[in-house]
């Protein structure tokens, strides 16, 4: 519940903080009595858009920890903790990015998730069902799939392609619903935007932004193939397939935040809201490899 809490506060407060923006730019104003200004709709669109997934990345490592009560390790307090820092640490460095944070939280199920704004200021984050249920090796496999995940740029790729979609999401639900508006009133001549406008641009935002999530799922999945093939070069294929084999064994439904879904290490289910592959077809991608 406190988890839910939060992520409904945050979004809250980022959606107010840009319709001040936007109100402050004068670009909320694009309905007329005569018309619509597209391109006000579209800088309206692109703020909320945009502005909104980006204050998101800027905020995800601290919703991360908020969520998941992650506990960052900055100085060891075992043989465990040394090992995870410094196979963090060396994992990073022959990827060529900054050492992220390393944190852990407590979750009974083998799960990981990397978050952070840039390739140098970011966090892994592992379960302490992960650190529980698998091998020395396997876990420097998981490890490597999360740091490639940050090598790959793929939390600031994702965040690029949540904007655009929805800067178009917002944008063509008011265009859709201010043209359907005006056939509703046809006969009307008082001008503005009436029910239908409303309505119609609320319908159409929930629908196109069910096939936006589509569109995100999609890239996560194919990305995970990615950053499964990052972790075999980075640990060893044999320790990158044979982590996706042990989680085949340990795998129960993820209780990662939803924000942080999309860059954990535990499989989904094959559909198209996924945000990983089937662990059958990442460990078969893995074996097919040279």
């Amino acid at each position: 519940m406190k988890r839910i809490l939060l992520f409904l506060l945050t979004n809250i407060a980022v959606v107010l903080v840009l319709g001040v923006v936007c109100s402050l730019l004068g670009v909320d104003r694009f309905l007329t009595r005569q018309s619509l200004n597209l391109p006000m709709l579209l800088a309206f669109s692109a703020i909320l858009g945009m502005g909104g997934s980006f204050i998101s990345l800027a905020l995800s490592k601290w919703m991360a920890k908020m969520s998941t009560g992650a506990q960052v390790i900055t100085e060891p307090r075992s043989a465990q903790e040394a090992w995870l820092l410094a196979t963090v640490e060396r994992e990073a460095r022959a990827a060529g990015i900054g050492t992220p944070e390393f944190a852990v939280y407590e979750a009974p199920e083998p799960n990981a998730f990397a978050t952070g704004m840039s390739k140098h200021s970011a966090m892994v984050a592992v379960s302490t069902g992960l650190l529980r249920g698998m091998t020395q090796e396997e876990i420097e496999a998981v490890l490597g799939h999360e740091v490639s995940h940050i090598a790959n740029g793929d939390m600031v790729t994702l965040t690029l392609i949540q904007g655009v979609l929805n800067t178009f999401v917002i944008f063509l639900s008011r265009v859709i619903g201010y043209f359907v508006d005006g056939a509703l009133r046809r006969d009307d001549d008082r001008g503005g935007a009436g029910i239908g406008y409303f309505i119609t641009s609320m319908v159409m935002q929930v629908l196109l932004g069910f096939l936006a999530t589509l569109i995100v799922c999609a890239f996560s999945r194919w990305r995970e193939f990615h950053a499964d093939a990052g972790g075999a070069h980075l640990a060893g294929k044999r320790k990158m397939i044979a982590a996706l084999q042990r989680l085949q064994s340990l795998h129960e439904p993820s209780t990662l935040p939803q924000n942080m879904a999309a860059f954990g290490i535990a499989g989904g289910v094959a559909n198209l809201f996924a945000t990983h592959p089937p662990l059958e077809q990442r460990i078969a991608r893995l074996q097919q490899e040279a």
